[in-house]
């Protein structure tokens, strides 16, 4: 278990804000950037109005012969839901279990050989980078058809999702418990297990839970390319033109991931819950020793819960269909795809595709920023006081949510054909209502003095949010949009896998036709536009929080 480093207390816990000059020139930067970008995004797309209106002619033609939706084995779907709950469970037990070790040696006060650290971010940053279905292109290659490999795609990408994140609670810890438990002889690994881990528990079981939520959304389209679930109906259905039984089955996702994530946030609220327990008692019971710890219902809650993830996770292993003389040659496989890769090959046509991948992404942050920005306003009560809107609003976001942006980009082929303009659209959908959810709980959590200072001297709607609302909620803006933005990047590299442009389409040919050469130049230049955007994020938040 990697160590972690002791150092003294902070001597100011106030953060110390930008200059008023770097701030304003950041605030304004991010929003130009992105517009320039998009600008050159729609001419790349092809985005013309007439094209944007003939297509929702296309859409409502296909909608009718989707309407109404066929559920005709509801016994072969469930098994296949079922696939792709244990696929999600097994990939997020395995990441978890790998995420922390790596997170305690890429955080800052790890203190052994700085090699260490250097491989352990390496690792988060490279499986983050990465999306779960090009994850599952390659272990497909490698371990062949089926949930094993979606499994291992969902585990691959997830470490980096929570590596990043273990890494941030490990960090912002106070460092006084530390230095009481070394002040008394104990190891370096006994101070992290009473300490840092015992302490982060509850953090770390949340974000594993949130984690679990958008894995089940994941493994739900890793059949697309043949890593199981019930991807595999749907991707049938498309293709023999069963547009009602592929209707069916959408429906069917949907239900299933809303009742999961209702499961998954009452989960999290107990967790939460038990994170704001601060006493002994409250966490553990009375006893009449008080050296001895003692039973209460939220102990009892906390263990069972425990014993019953640790039971799900070892049944989802079970679930994978693991074919043992299967995995002698998958051995072998991996390392002929891994000589394979070098040098790798970055054509013009990599640098293309990984070109389109970028501007569909930040064109549809940016469309979809302004529709987001106008349904959270709408959507925020303190702003428009008509409860029935903001209550039907947040609903159909929540609905919209529920379905992948690979199956909105299914339906956009299917409708206006092949290309970037079908994904561009998936994606704007997309990042309009991951866009108005983030923005409207931003919105949620402004100071009201200022709005109500305002009205009382008889401002307008517009002055109040001009004057009242805006300067507070610039910040949030720009931050949530990169954010947006990093998530979109990512899926739009596996939306060319059913034909909706970007640099899928070329990652999947390339693996198809053993051209590995291609298909580590296809990672490399993704990654590292993964890696620039993130660094440009980092730096508009140091200047703008």
């Amino acid at each position: 278990m990697p160590a972690i480093q002791t150092r003294p207390p902070s001597t100011s816990s106030t953060p110390v804000p930008p200059p008023r000059q770097r701030r304003v020139i950041a605030t304004w930067a991010v929003p130009l950037g992105y517009l320039v970008v998009s600008l050159f995004g729609m001419w790349w797309i092809d985005a013309r109005p007439d094209a944007v209106l003939a297509g929702f002619e296309d859409i409502a033609a296909l909608l009718q012969r989707m309407v109404p939706p066929v559920v005709d084995d509801p016994g072969s779907l469930l098994e296949l839901t079922l696939e792709t709950l244990w696929i999600a469970i097994a990939g997020t037990g395995l990441a978890t279990i790998v995420s922390l070790p790596l997170a305690a040696a890429a955080s800052n006060r790890y203190s052994g050989p700085r090699a260490v650290q250097w491989v352990a971010r390496a690792i988060i940053v490279l499986s983050r980078a990465v999306p779960t279905l090009l994850f599952a292109i390659i272990f497909v290659r490698i371990f062949g058809l089926g949930p094993l490999a979606g499994a291992l795609a969902v585990a691959a990408h997830s470490i980096g999702m929570i590596g990043k994140l273990m890494t941030d609670v490990f960090e912002e810890q106070d460092p006084v418990a530390n230095d009481a438990v070394a002040a008394v002889g104990a190891s370096r690994t006994q101070i992290f297990l009473a300490t840092t881990l015992s302490r982060a528990l509850p953090a770390v079981s949340s974000l594993v839970l949130y984690r679990l939520d958008i894995n089940i959304r994941a493994s739900a389209v890793l059949g697309l390319v043949g890593a199981g679930g019930i991807g595999v109906a749907l991707q049938t259905a498309i293709g023999s033109l069963n547009y009602q039984r592929a209707l069916g089955i959408i429906v069917f996702i949907v239900v299933l991931l809303l009742i999961l994530e209702l499961i998954a946030y009452l989960v999290q609220r107990a967790v939460a819950e038990h994170a704001e327990e601060n006493s002994a008692v409250a966490l553990y019971g009375k006893r009449e020793d008080p050296r001895v710890l003692g039973w209460n219902v939220s102990r009892g809650f906390r263990v069972g819960g425990a014993v019953a993830a640790a039971g799900a996770f070892m049944f989802s292993l079970t679930q994978l269909q693991i074919d043992f003389a299967r995995m002698g040659r998958s051995v072998d496989i991996a390392l002929s795809m891994l000589a394979g890769f070098f040098p790798p090959n970055i054509s013009a046509e990599v640098l293309i595709g990984v070109l389109e991948s970028f501007l569909m992404a930040i064109t549809a942050t940016t469309v979809g920023g302004v529709f987001g920005l106008v349904l959270a306003i709408l959507s925020t009560r303190h702003l428009i006081r008509f409860e029935p809107l903001s209550l039907a609003i947040r609903g159909a976001l929540v609905l919209v949510r529920g379905v992948p942006d690979i199956i909105f980009a299914l339906l956009f082929v299917a409708a206006l054909g092949l290309g970037p303009f079908a994904g561009f659209l998936a994606l704007t959908i997309s990042c309009t209502v991951l866009s108005a959810k983030l923005f409207a709980d931003s919105l949620e959590k402004v100071d009201p003095a200022p709005i109500r200072a305002l009205q009382a001297t008889g401002a307008g709607r517009i002055q109040v949010f001009v004057s009242g609302v805006w300067p507070q909620f610039v910040p949030s803006f720009i931050s949530n949009g990169m954010l947006t933005s990093d998530l979109a990047l990512r899926e739009s590299a596996v939306l060319g896998i059913v034909g909706a442009g970007g640099v899928g389409f070329i990652l999947e040919e390339s693996v198809a036709t053993l051209d590995y050469q291609t298909t580590a130049g296809v990672l490399v230049s993704f990654v590292a536009i993964v890696v620039l955007l993130e660094a440009i994020a980092r730096w508009a938040r140091r200047r703008i929080l």
